[in-house]
């Protein structure tokens, strides 16, 4: 929670600063792709350090590299030389450390939760992720209101708490016997992936849905040009999804999803688009905020499905690979998504890159069904 308060704080700080700087959806799309290049170009190595290394120590120098670059963040903001190349330099070695970050954590739960506690257990992974992410960039908001050089260095600082928090979690067991590093060894986790077409299809649905429906990277346009608010305004349009997320989740920790699993990461799908289309006709705050929460609501549903899917059908040895590679398929959803939200947006214009964004999920929806029928079909996690 804290290493995800953090990220939010700076995504608010980071956004809200550099369009003020550029006044360029351009540029909010260069942010996301400074994030997403590392993770794209990184991923076989980060996989394969996951499952050779302490996979808590991993994380723990990663979340204290996030937050030493959060705080460079805040001493260019107090000093003033912190201009948009430097931001996007220092988001480059954010998501570098991310890049690791990711798969570390995936992969430590298994290890700490019995299997058939799992599912449950991902509920309240998620719920912890959206108390965070409301949070986050409602705090993000109003510090950056009052002073840019106080969020980023808030975020710093609870990315450093974040790493010795992880140093406190007990020291898994330790790894079984090693394969030798190969070249099929370090691709593993891709190959075993392609043979998995449950898993396949449920990692690519939700690449695809949010890299056409995330409509994240343009929340500092809406706030500030279509609903005429300000840095607070922007803080809670980015808490919107986590609102709905978390409402979802605690309801999924009571009654976790047991059958019809496939059939319902389809629905949520396509309730993401549905609710990415509407925000993006919307001219009222209100309207906006609420298909936001309806976006989030949906989001989750997907996001425990494939969490639970890919770990639970993975072996431990590999689950580092096979993380990596999923956080590469989440990465790419989010960081490029923004990407594409703001070179479409500087193409097309906000709302019409938006609407064609929401359209497109409804379409692929359509189509993973017909490509992947066995997760249309997929009834139980554990069969």
């Amino acid at each position: 929670m804290s290493s995800i308060i953090a990220f939010q704080v700076q995504a608010v700080a980071v956004g809200w600063q550099i369009y003020n700087v550029t006044g360029s959806a351009f540029y909010l799309g260069l942010v996301g792709l400074a994030q997403f290049l590392p993770m794209f170009f990184l991923t076989l190595v980060v996989g394969y350090v996951s499952d050779r290394c302490d996979r808590r120590s991993v994380v723990w120098l990663c979340q204290l590299t996030e937050g030493l670059a959060a705080l460079t963040l805040a001493a260019g903001s107090f000093t003033g030389w912190l201009n948009e190349q430097g931001i996007l330099v220092l988001t480059f070695v954010l998501g570098s450390a991310r890049a690791f970050e990711g798969p570390g954590m995936q992969a430590l739960m298994p290890g700490l939760v019995p299997r058939e506690l799992f599912p449950p257990a991902a509920a309240w992974t998620a719920s912890a992720t959206q108390m965070a992410a409301i949070f986050g960039p409602a705090l993000g908001g109003l510090l950056y209101a009052a002073n840019g050089t106080i969020a980023y260095a808030a975020g710093g600082l609870m990315f450093l708490l974040a790493g010795l928090l992880v140093l406190l979690i007990p020291s898994p067991s330790a790894p079984g016997e090693r394969e030798p590093t190969t070249v099929r060894s370090v691709f593993a986790g891709i190959a075993f992936i392609r043979s998995h077409p449950v898993i396949l299809g449920a990692i690519s649905l939700d690449l695809f849905a949010v890299l056409l429906g995330g409509a994240t990277a343009l929340l500092p346009i809406y706030a500030r040009d279509i609903l005429a608010t300000g840095p607070w305004g922007l803080g809670l349009l980015r808490s919107a999804p986590a609102v709905g997320a978390l409402a979802v989740s605690l309801f999924l920790i009571r009654r976790p999803l047991r059958r019809r699993v496939g059939r319902a990461m389809f629905t949520a799908v396509a309730v993401f688009g549905l609710a990415t289309t509407v925000f993006a006709v919307s001219i009222s705050f209100p309207l906006s905020l609420a298909m936001l929460v309806v976006l989030g609501a949906a989001d989750v549903v997907s996001v425990v499905i494939r969490m639970s899917l890919v770990q639970l059908e993975t072996p431990d040895e590999m689950r580092g690979r096979v993380s990596a590679v999923n956080s590469l398929f989440i990465g790419t959803s989010n960081q490029l998504g923004e990407f594409e939200a703001g070179l479409t947006a500087a193409w097309f214009g906000t709302v019409p890159a938006t609407l064609i964004g929401g359209i497109g999920t409804l379409v692929v929806a359509i189509l993973w069904i017909r490509f992947f029928p066995e997760l249309a079909r997929k009834d139980a996690f554990d069969r």
